[in-house]
């Protein structure tokens, strides 16, 4: 499951031409945290993953590769 959101995380950001800097910024997450999940370096809290998931328009479930 971690590489799926991984993925989607990396797909929403680059979709919307966002650097990992201006992401952090614009959900208040460091951007090294970004980075991280990213490369499946870290977890992601469930708050963490509720506002990405809030801020982008899709539901957790589709973060985390559970639905299309």
């Amino acid at each position: 499951m971690e590489r799926k959101f991984a993925k989607k995380l990396k797909e929403l950001r680059t979709e919307r031409k966002l650097s990992y800097e201006s992401l952090g910024k614009l959900v208040n997450i460091s951007h090294t945290s970004i980075f991280r999940w990213e490369n499946n370096q870290a977890d992601i809290t469930s708050d963490n993953l509720i506002i990405l998931a809030k801020f982008f328009g899709v539901t957790t479930d589709y973060l985390l590769g559970l639905e299309d």
